[in-house]
């Protein structure tokens, strides 16, 4: 009966702690070395990943399902003042967003990043009077380590610099989900958004591009290195236009957290794969993790493996208006400099030094 009563106590602190209030409570509960029960703060990481998964994946859906359902329903007001309010305040997410301190330093993050023990390295710094497009490197399945909160400490590592994570921008397009986004400061990845923040706002703007996206998750699996990157140029060409440095980041270890069905080229599965990119806006994978309450079960939480987010050696370079044969030139420099990051770090994270990065 103690134990119930504890774990329920447990679940009112977590349940807080997603509110933004929890955090002393959960802090207290968690120092405690509960000998009936040494998993107990493993078991609240994974609850912390878990909830990130299901907000970004299912919450959307879920709003938008529930506000179609209120339309017909004694509380249409409902469905209509929050379809008001967001031709309203369309413009938000598109110039800079509207960021939430306690929802981007939620307790919740902390053990969301120590559950994958995620880890931001620091190579350079970067100017608070520049601002910066830093290059994500993988994908992987989800993006795991592209948190647009504090949890791995940016603010702190980069003083001045405020980070922009780029994501779809079908996502800003469901109720609720667009404010949890917004909030957490999370912007679309189209062209009038990243132009606004990296010349309209000022400086010390960090805009975070996963760039080769969805068709580089097709390649996510343990021990493989592989960037879709060689006719991506479409980044290189807004920094050059807007003035803004390039960096290049990797994380070890993006790729191992995750187990995937890889479909052979040439296969209909693969060309199924590939028409509902182009449909979607993303790549269906066929994957697994571990369970969400045993590691020798299936499910949607990543496997516990540690991810090293590198980040290299800003490019600096003059603004060119409407760069040609300069974009070829800096993509060059770009992929180049990818490489040496990846070389130089990569017997650091338990890589071999045979491993290469290899870039479609």
């Amino acid at each position: 009966m103690f134990n119930i009563v504890v774990f329920k106590a447990i679940l009112v602190a977590y349940t807080s702690v997603l509110r933004g209030t929890g955090s002393v409570i959960l802090s207290a509960l968690l120092s405690v070395r509960w000998a009936w029960c040494p998993r107990l703060e493993k078991q609240v990481q994974v609850f912390s990943v878990m909830q990130s998964i299901v907000s970004f994946l299912i919450m959307g859906p879920i709003c938008s399902v529930v506000m179609l359902y209120l339309l017909w329903t004694d509380l249409w007001c409902v469905t209509a003042s929050c379809t008001i309010w967001l031709f309203y305040d369309w413009n938000t997410q598109t110039r800079a967003g509207r960021r939430v301190s306690c929802v981007r330093n939620w307790t919740a993050w902390t053990y969301y990043r120590d559950n994958d023990c995620i880890r931001l390295i620091k190579t350079h710094n970067l100017l608070p009077n520049r601002n910066y497009i830093l290059g994500y490197h993988p994908h992987g399945i989800g993006a795991l380590s592209l948190s647009p909160t504090e949890s791995n400490g940016f603010s702190a590592k980069f003083p001045g610099i405020t980070p922009f994570v780029a994501t779809l921008a079908g996502n800003f397009h469901m109720p609720l989900a667009r404010e949890y986004l917004v909030s957490a400061g999370v912007c679309p990845v189209n062209r009038a958004t990243l132009e606004f923040i990296l010349s309209c706002n000022g400086t010390g703007n960090a805009v975070i591009i996963s760039v080769g996206g969805a068709a580089e998750s097709r390649y996510c699996t343990l021990g493989v290195h592989c960037m879709t990157l060689k006719n991506r140029k479409g980044f290189v060409k807004l920094a050059l236009s807007n003035r803004a440095d390039l960096v290049p980041v990797y994380s070890f270890g993006e790729n191992d957290v995750y187990k995937q069905l890889i479909l052979n080229e040439g296969s209909w599965w693969r060309l199924i794969q590939r028409r509902l990119q182009k449909i979607l806006g993303f790549a269906p994978c066929v994957f697994q993790g571990r369970g969400l309450f045993s590691p020798d079960t299936w499910g949607l939480v990543p496997f516990s493996k540690p991810i090293n987010s590198v980040v290299g050696k800003p490019m600096e370079k003059p603004k060119i208006s409407s760069p040609s044969q300069e974009l070829n030139h800096y993509h060059a420099m770009y992929m180049s400099s990818l490489t040496q990051l990846f070389d130089k770090h990569k017997t650091h994270f338990e890589l071999r030094e045979e491993d290469v990065l290899v870039i479609h």
